[in-house]
């Protein structure tokens, strides 16, 4: 079943083809991360301008990149939800105008279900092998949540954020910093090459006991206060955006001449690493899960990945590869694929839900 994904959920124009949830036919993204950088942020009226600027060239793109006609697909999926609204509505018009004159079925994705099943397109199939139950945790610019995943389609949430994302968090972190946009690669790079036993600087962990869920914000306060104590003004950084150093090819580490910053930096990611590498392997060991998932754009941080892996001890841990883990339309078509196998498609009338969770309660 070759089946069409569509993703436009946030700042990422995405289309790919994807054969039985497994075989990666194309998969390609449309970064608008330069266009935005310039504000520090999503602007969500331009992000949508730009997907219906984007989208048509996008699919003929995934298209013929898999050597694929129109004739050869199967069924089209798109995310509808949770994102930004206007986003949402250019991939689900789109997919809704192709599946009607194609007469294929629609399946509306959520679009943190989909970053679960990027795992699937990298040779893994954690459903056969450890099995189910399996921890997922997602986490990105807009969630951190921690589901536990029973079986296709079933998904209990253990543990969500009660304040800021971690991604958000990198990003505002970043910004105070100067290290520009997105602020998640921007903070990895500040980081790299840092003893953490010669780190003099130590930012606070919110544990919240007997809970799974996560806060943030009160580590971007405290990273805030301490960069102005230091003398880290957000003047500069503003500076250091408008003169378009916020791209993802922004300063590497070692043009950072500022210790302060590198050490800020790096006591940021620490406490944002602990607390999500505690907490997922605290709800394995509560559920008796057999293994965890990562998904989301936050876990393509190198630090994470690594910590995770170490601390894991025999229970397998799946992690997409950094550009599987980011928004893309083969993790939608690849979730579809199994949506296919135990329900009918939707009809003409899917619409966007902006706030769409995932997992019951």
């Amino acid at each position: 079943m070759l089946i069409l994904g569509i993703e436009t959920s946030c700042d990422e124009t995405a289309a790919a083809l994807v054969e039985d949830g497994r075989l990666l036919r194309s998969n390609v993204v449309a970064s608008q991360v330069e266009m935005h950088a310039r504000y520090g942020g999503v602007v969500p009226e331009v992000a949508s301008r730009q997907h219906l600027l984007q989208i048509v060239p996008v699919v003929e793109q995934a298209l013929a990149q898999g050597g694929v006609s129109w004739e050869q697909v199967d069924a089209v999926a798109v995310t509808y939800g949770p994102g930004l609204a206007g986003a949402l509505m250019v991939g689900v018009n789109m997919a809704k105008a192709i599946a009607f004159a194609r007469r294929l079925p629609l399946y509306g994705i959520n679009h943190l279900e989909g970053h679960v099943y990027a795992v699937w397109l990298e040779g893994h199939q954690p459903d056969l092998s450890p099995g189910f139950p399996l921890v997922c945790l997602v986490a990105s610019g807009g969630h951190t949540d921690l589901l536990l995943m029973e079986g296709h389609g079933r998904h209990r949430l253990l543990g969500m954020t009660r304040d800021d994302a971690a991604g958000e968090s990198f990003d505002k972190t970043a910004r105070v910093l100067g290290l520009g946009y997105p602020g998640g690669p921007a903070i990895q790079r500040a980081s790299q090459g840092v003893k953490l036993e010669e780190l003099h600087e130590k930012l606070p962990r919110a544990w919240l006991p007997g809970s799974l869920d996560f806060s943030f914000s009160g580590l971007k306060t405290a990273a805030l206060h301490r960069a102005r104590a230091l003398g880290i003004t957000e003047t500069a950084a503003s500076d250091t955006a408008r003169q378009g150093e916020g791209s993802p090819s922004g300063p590497p580490a070692a043009d950072l001449k500022d210790r302060d910053v590198t050490a800020l930096a790096t006591a940021f990611q620490e406490s944002v690493v602990d607390v999500l590498v505690a907490k997922t392997l605290e709800a394995a060991a509560q559920t008796g899960a057999r293994g965890v998932i990562l998904g989301g754009g936050v876990t393509a941080n190198a630090r994470l990945r690594e910590r995770l892996r170490a601390e894991a001890g025999e229970t397998p841990v799946f992690i997409p590869s950094p550009g599987l883990c980011v928004d893309n339309a083969a993790m939608i078509a690849a979730c579809a694929y199994y949506h296919a196998l135990r329900r009918p498609p939707d009809g003409y009338d899917l619409d966007v839900v902006p706030s769409l969770k995932l997992g019951s309660l």
